[in-house]
C-alpha cells in the first residue's frame, strides 16, 4: 500500500468496489501510437518515490534539461474548481539539470503535495519527459524502455497488468492551503500559509526560471531516433544543416503559433511574414527525405495549422514566390496567397510590393 500519498489528491472507494481494488506502487507501459521506438510508462508511487525518481532522473536524461510546470495563474484559479477544466503550462529554456533539481528541492515537497499542481522535466532532442501530474500519476516518455525499466526497478517499482491508478477513484483536488498546520507532513509545516499558496510559489519558478506559457492542446512526441533521421535530412543540405543538432519540435510549434496568429492577425513586416513561411520549407525539406512513417506523422502534426493558414488567405492576395532553395517535389500552397488578417505593418508592405489589393 502507498502510505505517504500525496496530500493534495483525496480519493473515495466507491462502495461497489472490488475488494482488489487497491492503490499500490507499480508501473505499465505501451508503445506510443504511430511510432516503432516510443514508449510511455505510468507509474504509480508515494512522495518518497516521486522524489527520489526525480532525483534519479540524471540516469535518463543528458546534460540538459527544461522544466515543465502545469498550474492555474490567479487569473484563472476559478477555473480549476470546474472538472475538465486545463492548467496553464509553462516551459523553461534548457539548462545543465544538475543545476535545476537544486533550484528545485526547496519546492519538490509543495510541487508533489498541491492538488493543483503538474511538473516535469524533458529534453525534446534524447525524446524523454518525466512527469509528475495533477492527478498524481507519473509519466514517461522514453525510446529507451529498458533504461527506464531499470530505474523504475532502482525504485522498487514493479511491472503490473492491472495497475489501479488514481483516476480509477472518486477523488477530489485539495491545494495545500486547505491544511491545518497539524495536518501537514513535517517538511511542509514549517511554511507560512503564503508559500503554501500554489499561485504564488508556481509564479515565483515561472519568475525564477524565466519560463514562458505553450498551449496546451498541441501535443506531439519525437523519439531520439527520430530526431537522428531528422538530423541527417537536414545535415544533407549545405544551409539547413545549422538546424541540424537543434529541437525539431521547436519548428513544429513555432509553425503552429504562426497559423494561430494569422488567424487573430499578422503584427509582423513581409520580411518577417517571409521567415515564418520559411519554417514551413523546412519541415517539408525533411519530410520529403526522412521514412514515410515519419514524414506522415510530421505533416499530420503541422496539417491543422495548414489548413488554419489556408482558409485565412485574402480573396485578392496574389502569390508570393517561393525560393528556389529548398527545391522540394511539393507544391507549396503556403505562398499562393497572403492571409486577409494583416497588420498595418504588413498590409503596407504587401500594397507597396503591388501583392495586395
Amino acid at each position: 500500500m502507498l502510505e505517504k500519498w500525496p496530500l493534495g489528491l483525496r480519493l473515495y472507494r466507491p462502495s461497489d468496489s472490488p475488494r482488489s481494488m487497491q492503490l499500490r506502487p507499480g508501473y505499465q507501459f505501451e508503445q506510443i501510437e504511430n511510432s516503432t521506438d516510443c514508449y510511455r510508462f505510468s507509474a504509480v508511487t508515494d512522495t518518497p518515490g516521486v522524489l527520489s525518481l526525480f532525483e534519479q532522473s540524471t540516469l535518463l536524461f543528458s546534460d540538459t534539461a527544461f522544466f515543465i510546470l502545469e498550474f492555474y495563474p490567479e487569473e484563472r484559479r476559478e477555473e480549476a474548481l470546474h472538472e475538465g477544466a486545463a492548467p496553464t503550462v509553462f516551459y523553461s529554456p534548457y539548462m545543465p539539470i544538475d543545476e535545476m533539481l537544486e533550484e528545485l528541492a526547496p519546492y519538490m515537497h509543495r510541487l508533489i503535495h498541491d492538488g493543483f499542481v503538474g511538473f516535469g522535466i524533458a529534453n525534446n532532442r534524447s525524446g524523454l519527459e518525466l512527469f509528475f501530474s495533477e492527478e498524481k500519476v507519473l509519466t514517461c516518455f522514453t525510446g529507451n524502455h529498458i533504461r527506464t525499466m531499470d530505474l523504475f526497478s532502482r525504485q522498487g517499482l514493479s511491472y503490473r497488468k492491472n495497475l489501479v491508478y488514481p483516476t480509477d477513484f472518486a477523488h477530489d483536488h485539495l491545494s495545500l492551503m486547505c491544511f491545518r498546520p497539524q495536518e501537514l507532513p513535517p517538511e511542509l509545516s514549517q511554511h507560512s500559509p503564503e508559500d503554501l499558496d500554489y499561485g504564488r510559489f508556481c509564479q515565483e519558478l515561472v519568475d525564477h526560471f524565466d519560463m514562458y506559457p505553450v498551449e496546451g492542446n498541441v501535443s506531439f512526441f519525437l523519439s531520439e531516433k527520430e530526431q537522428d533521421q531528422i538530423a541527417k535530412r537536414l545535415e544533407s543540405h549545405p544551409r539547413l544543416s545549422e538546424y541540424a543538432e537543434e529541437d525539431f519540435g521547436a519548428f513544429l510549434y513555432d509553425w503552429i503559433d504562426f497559423a494561430r496568429e494569422c488567424q487573430e492577425g499578422f503584427g509582423g513586416d513581409l520580411l518577417e511574414y517571409r521567415q515564418c513561411l520559411s519554417i514551413r520549407d523546412l519541415i517539408q525539406y525533411v519530410a520529403e527525405g526522412v521514412a514515410d512513417s515519419l514524414a506522415d506523422k510530421l505533416l499530420s502534426i503541422v496539417a491543422e495549422a495548414d489548413e488554419q493558414l489556408r482558409s485565412r488567405f485574402a480573396p485578392k492576395s496574389r502569390r508570393l514566390d517561393a525560393p528556389e532553395d529548398p527545391d522540394l517535389a511539393s507544391e507549396r500552397f503556403w505562398y499562393h496567397g497572403v492571409v486577409r488578417d494583416a497588420g498595418p505593418t504588413l498590409r503596407r508592405d504587401l500594397i507597396r510590393s503591388g501583392l495586395y489589393g
